[in-house]
């Protein structure tokens, strides 16, 4: 036998094993900011991930196949996420749980809808990112986690029932989400009688808030309403208490990280956000809970939520008996599903029927549900 023949001879045999292997496996996807100044919910998501992937497939995967992981860092740039969403088209997944902000969600949902594939967003809560896909008549976007037009109510009610008389003022960064969130909350602020003492915005990335500060200590304002993320959140009310302005700050989700006491140390002190109830109080959790725990993290924020996005697309597949498109979706809006973040469905836009939204308070570096 020539050295040539032998070789082609390998090479087919490879190949010919390979391909099995190949084809007993589910490409799935998570995508978040695994890079830049949000990175931390990247990590949360990243290790729910790979702990519900683990737990899939040590249960016999799906559909008897395991599922293969991919992971894509948009940065939670709009640009960055159609690009990574083009990219986990390329590699045939058939889920992509993500993104974590509405500003790269939205765009790559596009992407998503015009190759099959189905998206859950554990995070993003801009209502647009449901709304523009029935619009569109896609039937592929889902996600875990609330909406912002929910939220700016339970935020805005809160305000309107604990400051009244107060001048509030309304701080937003300019994304997709930071915006549409505090406009959620002016609305319903108005709607309770309270006029905001001011309107503002910032951009991600600011770090001097000294003359907007100013302006707010002019104004007497008593609650800062930030609609963004935890970074400029944190740096914001720093600042502001270091330059004598005690107000309490509110903000969204976008809090509900240990990297905003890093920034705001005991300044954070009383910081007010609205959040789903925390999934880790969930007796459908624990052993999960445990798990993560006993590799010493804390599964915060939206650990949990990007785990339940792949039970649910698990029990799905199951009852769909397939990881098509259309068959899914139909699975995902025809049944309940018992997650790490309770029973859960989906109604005709994809949105999560689940709890509403409740309040949260900052203390001694963790935050906590307020009751009653």
């Amino acid at each position: 036998m020539t050295k040539v023949l032998a070789t082609l001879l390998m090479c087919a045999f490879t190949l010919a094993f390979a391909a099995p292997v190949r084809a007993q496996e589910i490409p799935v996807g998570v995508v978040g900011p695994v890079t830049g100044q949000d990175a931390a919910f990247g990590e949360q998501m990243k290790r729910g991930a790979d702990m519900a992937v683990k737990d899939i497939n040590a249960k016999g995967g799906v559909l008897g196949k395991q599922l293969k992981l991919l992971t894509g860092d948009d940065a939670c740039d709009p640009k960055q996420g159609v690009a990574v969403a083009n990219q986990m088209a390329n590699d045939n997944v058939v889920l992509v749980v993500g993104h974590f902000c509405s500003g790269a969600s939205i765009p790559a949902s596009a992407v998503y809808a015009e190759n099959g594939i189905i998206q859950i967003s554990p995070a993003s809560t801009n209502p647009m990112l449901t709304d523009g896909a029935a619009k569109n008549g896609w039937t592929n976007v889902f996600r875990t986690c609330g909406r912002d037009d929910e939220q700016g109510r339970v935020a805005g009610n809160y305000i309107v029932a604990h400051f009244k008389g107060k001048a509030v003022a309304i701080v937003q960064d300019k994304t997709a989400y930071g915006k549409g969130l505090a406009d959620e909350t002016k609305k319903a602020l108005n709607a309770g009688g309270i006029e905001e003492a001011m309107y503002e915005s910032v951009n991600q990335g600011d770090k001097d808030f000294s003359a907007l500060i100013s302006k707010m200590k002019e104004a007497h304002v008593a609650v800062i309403f930030y609609g963004g993320y935890f970074t400029e959140a944190g740096l914001l009310i720093r600042q502001a208490k270091e330059q004598g302005l005690d107000a309490v700050l509110m903000g969204g989700d976008a809090l509900a990280s240990e990297e905003y006491w890093k920034i705001t140390g005991d300044t954070g002190q009383k910081t007010l956000m609205t959040f789903s109830p925390d999934p880790r109080n969930m007796p459908t959790a624990q052993s999960v809970v445990a798990e993560f725990k006993a590799q010493g993290y804390d599964p915060e924020g939206y650990t949990l939520y990007t785990y339940a996005a792949f039970q649910v697309f698990a029990q799905a597949a199951a009852k769909a008996n397939s990881v098509k498109e259309d068959d899914l979706a139909k699975a995902l809006r025809a049944n309940k599903f018992d997650t790490v973040i309770g029973r859960i469905g989906f109604d005709a836009k994809g949105d999560v029927i689940g709890p509403d939204y409740v309040v949260y308070v900052w203390n001694d570096g963790k935050y906590a549900e307020i009751k009653g």
